[in-house]
């Protein structure tokens, strides 16, 4: 942030109509674009709601309730939560429907959740669970807890060498049953997580997760015909994260009895900021999809300005930025914009540099035609916005040169 920026408030300083260039930044500074934010945001809900779809957005991406509050002011059905830290953030601000995507086992977190539920009537929840172990012990610490309002709970349904889940149908049902037969829970839905089931686009990966899809409906329907859903409103089947939510949305609205009210749920959390690495590929509107609509592909709405501040050899400059500032798990950065001392910002021709690597606090730019000098300032796109937003506590929001927002993280 600006020295001018010490001791304000965000409103204080958002009231003095700052610039990015001329306010006083310092970098490394990540940014994030208004417009795109506003286009992606538009585009999922639009999207969703053409395909009868629900989304509660995963919270974990950004941990920034102003984006949770566009992402709800759009439409979102509810926010997802990864553990019980997240759901306590969501709650202190306000989150009225929360899906954690996780078993919750935890006495203690059970506990405070108990109270939370009976503190709030309109507080909507639900979690997982995929054993009997599990179930036990939810019961357990529930009980001695002594709440009034059951825990509502999902079966998750997942698979070999993946994440959480039951692994096969079998030990599905034996959760539903258990589940079921204790009061201090109940039973409403079923959820998954296709993204385990693989990690490219190639059609073998595309065809094993229709077949993961298929399993799971034909899940729901059998606990359906167990009656474990009778008397319910709505039975939640959630799945979806951000590279084969197509495919989710092709399972979950094709028809469903019409006695089972099902609200399909996904949890795509990338699409808000979307990426220049691992969702540019994998992300459905920027590939063929199975679904008519969005043909206009989210946007990118993440950039890092870095300076150069050291260019030793002919083809090597370094930057201020590293490990601890940019994401490097699924792709490093993409320098794509340099501005030099004249203030005029320029595209970088496409190969013209790279980043070969990242220490600490520098990146390796190696040049291969792009010419740069110290001082100059280059803008970078970054894949995977998970690990991009943990690292930042302040972001600004940009609208061209305009900082029209601050967007602070609680990790």
């Amino acid at each position: 942030m600006p020295p001018n920026a010490s001791g304000k408030t965000a409103g204080e300083f958002l009231a003095m109509r700052p610039t990015l260039w001329e306010a006083g930044f310092t970098g490394p500074l990540l940014t994030l674009d208004d417009t795109a934010l506003e286009h992606n945001l538009r585009t999922m809900a639009a999207w969703c709601d053409e395909h009868g779809l629900r989304i509660a957005p995963h919270g974990k991406t950004t941990m920034a309730p102003r984006l949770f509050e566009r992402q709800l002011e759009h439409g979102a059905w509810g926010i997802t939560a990864a553990n019980i830290s997240q759901l306590r953030v969501y709650r202190a601000f306000g989150v009225q429907r929360i899906l954690l995507a996780n078993e919750l086992v935890d006495p203690q977190g059970l506990t405070w959740l108990s109270a939370e539920l009976d503190a709030d009537p309109d507080f909507s929840f639900c979690c997982y669970a995929d054993s009997l172990r599990g179930v036990e012990q939810m019961v357990s610490a529930l009980a001695a807890h002594g709440g009034t309002r059951p825990v509502d709970v999902l079966v998750e349904f997942g698979v070999s060498g993946g994440r959480t889940g039951a692994r096969t149908v079998s030990q599905a049902r034996a959760v539903a049953a258990a589940v079921a037969a204790e009061h201090r829970l109940r039973l409403v839905g079923v959820s998954g997580y296709e993204g385990e089931v693989a990690h490219d686009i190639e059609e073998s990966s595309l065809s094993a997760i229709d077949d993961y899809l298929n399993e799971f409906r034909s899940l729901v329907l059998e606990f359906a015909e167990a009656g474990y859903f009778d008397g319910l409103d709505e039975v939640i089947v959630s799945a979806g994260g951000s590279a084969y939510f197509d495919q989710v949305a092709e399972a979950l609205t094709r028809p469903w009895p019409e006695a089972l009210p099902v609200v399909p749920v996904l949890r795509s959390g990338g699409y808000l900021l979307h990426d220049d690495g691992f969702y540019r590929v994998r992300s459905p509107f920027g590939r063929r999809h199975r679904l008519a609509g969005a043909e206009s592909p989210f946007r990118p709405a993440m950039r890092v300005w870095a300076q150069v501040v050291s260019h030793p050899e002919a083809d090597l400059a370094l930057l201020t930025m590293g490990r601890r500032d940019v994401s490097f798990d699924q792709g490093l950065p993409e320098p794509q914009v340099i501005g030099g001392a004249d203030g005029e910002i320029r595209e970088l021709a496409d190969g013209s540099c790279h980043v070969s690597g990242l220490a600490d606090q520098h990146a390796f730019l190696r040049l291969t035609g792009a010419e740069v000098r110290v001082g100059d300032w280059i803008g970078f796109g970054l894949s995977h916005p998970c690990t991009v937003f943990d690292k930042w506590s302040l972001i600004p929001v940009v609208d061209g040169e305009h900082v029209t927002d601050l967007v602070r993280t609680y990790f």
